[in-house]
């Protein structure tokens, strides 16, 4: 029988397994994995909801004194219903769940110790202050490095943890115009759009899951921790490959006026979203090439589709205006359902665009019978839907069941029964503001 890594060097494979009974561990992947989690908002809280999905211990920490202002998004809207206050932010449940939750002053000594405390049993800490703070905060990784010589400290922010914009503080949009994003994608005539709010606290979360990985596999490998700095900026420029390409190796300008269009592609036309029949009702149409246009213009059947003069994908892209106009003038008199149903039959690619309530409720793969749309049982909100993740594993698959944690709800169980405060001391620590 081989052992772990862990094993070898004197730990027991199963040793953060326990837990608070409501907050059984569902999956076995990450079960050895204790993460003492001081991030936040999206990107932070998102990239420790894919480790608490797959069976990690993840211990939120947050400020008692502020009613949990350390994150924006508790008892920030949506909300599921008209009740208000600071545990029924949906944002906040759904970025939280399976976590177990704490409180600590960190402006207090004790705080600060119990901190130490609770780093030198974990095996990942993580936080997305700006650059430099939590290190002025009296934790900088020499530290860490001191309190547990095998943690793995992730720093993630908007600009990483040195260069000159080290200080800087940021959000998605900021991040999505200093990385090149925003400047690429818009419609024709009209401002540069960016890609969403929050987009890159979701990618710069996808990046930070994967840092921790690689680090603990190091960490099992070796029995050494490292410090893993994630910077959102960095992996906004990662995602502007085509950008990058046409820059420095076709030599091509980065925009001519006018040429900018979110939904157009530079070698394929029509490449776009058209109106279909209804109030706010759009299709999606792609054709790759000749062929495809061959086969939605028979399906259209119009003089002007199927004429000679736009057979050549050069002559489409040369009149893209005209070709569009006369597309969406044709789409908008079908259901857009139907529509795509009958000319993906055809063989041309095309797509319902879909609404919030479509994506989740509409027939498609994405349903809640395929997972991606679990239900967790949130101690005050009660049952509600959060976002799943898209993958499946066949032995150890993630699961979220429980909701975010209540502020403080998981105090008694990691300062008291993990790390050996007694209920007296428990009492005062709270009654003077540390917990």
């Amino acid at each position: 029988m081989t052992t772990s890594p862990w094993e070898e060097l004197g730990a027991p494979a199963d040793r953060w397994a326990a837990g608070p009974p409501e907050r059984d561990v569902h999956s076995d992947a990450l079960r050895h994995i204790r993460v003492c989690d001081l991030s936040g908002q999206l990107a932070g809280a998102g990239a420790t909801r894919l480790l608490a999905a797959f069976g990690a211990q993840v211990i939120r920490v947050e400020d008692p004194t502020n009613q949990g202002g350390w994150d924006i998004l508790r008892g920030a809207p949506p909300y599921l219903d008209e009740r208000r206050g600071i545990e029924l932010g949906a944002g906040f449940n759904n970025h939280n769940p399976e976590k177990l939750g704490v409180t600590l002053n960190l402006r207090t000594e004790r705080g600060r110790e119990l901190l130490e405390r609770l780093i030198a049993v974990s095996d990942v800490v993580t936080e997305n202050f700006a650059g430099g703070v939590f290190a002025r905060m009296g934790f900088p990784y020499a530290r860490l490095r001191e309190l547990n010589p095998s943690i793995v400290y992730v720093s993630n922010s908007g600009f990483g943890a040195s260069g000159p914009y080290r200080d800087f503080r940021t959000w998605g949009p900021i991040v999505q115009a200093m990385s090149g994003l925003t400047f690429a994608s818009g419609l024709p005539g009209q401002p540069p759009a960016g890609w969403g709010y929050s987009y890159m606290d979701h990618m710069g979360a996808y990046a930070m899951a994967i840092a921790v990985l690689a680090a603990l596999w190091h960490r099992d490998r070796t029995g050494a921790g490292q410090a893993v700095d994630v910077c959102a900026v960095e992996v906004g420029i990662s995602l502007t490959g085509t950008d990058i390409l046409e820059r420095h190796l076709a030599g091509l300008p980065p925009r001519e006026p006018g040429t900018v269009h979110a939904n157009r592609d530079p070698a394929m036309a029509p490449h776009g979203i058209y109106p279909a029949r209804g109030e706010d009702r759009w299709i999606a149409l792609a054709c790759r090439d000749d062929d495809d246009w061959r086969r939605l213009a028979a399906e259209i059947g119009e003089p002007w589709a199927v004429e000679a003069t736009l057979a050549p994908v050069a002559a489409r892209l040369a009149g893209q205006d005209a070709l569009d106009d006369h597309l969406g003038a044709w789409t908008v008199g079908f259901d857009a359902e139907q529509l795509a149903a009958r000319l993906v039959a055809a063989g041309v690619p095309a797509s319902p665009v879909r609404s919030a309530a479509g994506r989740i409720d509409g027939p498609h793969p994405a349903t809640p019978d395929w997972g991606l749309w679990p239900t967790v049982d949130h101690p005050q909100i009660g049952p509600a839907r959060v976002e799943g993740l898209p993958v499946h594993l066949s032995e150890t698959d993630w699961s979220l069941r429980r909701g975010a944690p209540c502020l403080g709800e998981h105090n008694q169980f990691v300062f008291g029964e993990l790390l050996g405060v007694d209920d007296a001391e428990l009492a005062d620590l709270a009654a003077s503001g540390v917990l």
